[in-house]
């Protein structure tokens, strides 16, 4: 008992130092809250070229700066996923982009489920919204462990809504990472190839159509094996 309130003092300790240094910095250096708000605009307005103009404008830093800009969407609820995965694409290529894209998108997903088994349920619910977590949570009582992974596969459910209502269930940390993990990667690939031909603009609508229907496809084909186990579990 004294070993699970220290941990969790621990953590909420170190939650509060980063938000406290975040919060410090945001407000007393202007440079970095302009660029944390115009960076979050971009993403929001789903302005591709100008999340690439920016990105491209740290040099050789821009790699790290698009792993940090992909952090920051997971936290960040109501930001798309998508939009920095293209411009992933866009400017490393699919392969590179991928990569980029999936391990900081873990990394993110990791965040938002630390931040939740931190602050507990009632943070979550204002963080993602009643109607968000209601949703999320009928979801969750029905698949149980597996509904992170089928969530994963399924490209219209908020990936931060994900990650923080998981944080609030028993799933343990690994069964969470590995699902992620697993889940992200078809979508991040997807979204990567359709950001590395954007110049080209018939292969990118052929690519698109044909991306996004095998994204819908699989992830029905995940949650209808899974409904179709948990129908033989109740007869």
């Amino acid at each position: 008992m004294q070993a699970g309130r220290f941990h969790f003092w621990l953590n909420l300790s170190i939650l509060a130092g980063t938000c406290l240094a975040f919060a410090l910095a945001y407000f007393l250096w202007p440079e970095f809250g302009s660029e944390v708000r115009y960076v979050t605009s971009v993403i929001a307005r789903g302005d591709l070229e100008g999340l690439k103009t920016w990105v491209l404008s740290f040099g050789s830093w821009a790699p790290i700066i698009a792993g940090l800009v992909m952090i920051l969407q997971a936290i960040i609820a109501p930001l798309p996923a998508f939009v920095p995965a293209l411009a992933n694409g866009l400017l490393f290529g699919a392969v590179w982009g991928t990569l980029l894209t999936w391990s900081t998108a873990i990394i993110g997903a990791l965040l938002c489920f630390y931040i939740a088994r931190t602050l507990g349920r009632p943070a979550v619910e204002k963080l993602v919204s009643r109607r968000a977590m209601k949703s999320v949570d009928t979801f969750f009582d029905r698949h149980g462990n597996s509904a992170v992974l089928i969530a994963r596969f399924i490209p219209i459910l908020s990936f931060s809504a994900i990650s923080y209502v998981s944080g609030v269930t028993s799933i343990t940390l690994w069964g969470y990472l590995w699902t992620t993990a697993v889940g992200i990667l078809p979508g991040t690939i997807v979204f990567c190839v359709l950001g590395q031909n954007m110049t080209d603009v018939v292969k990118f609508i052929w690519y698109a159509a044909g991306g996004i229907a095998a994204l819908i496809v699989l992830g029905l084909a995940v949650k209808a094996a899974a409904d179709k186990r948990i129908a033989g579990r109740e007869k």
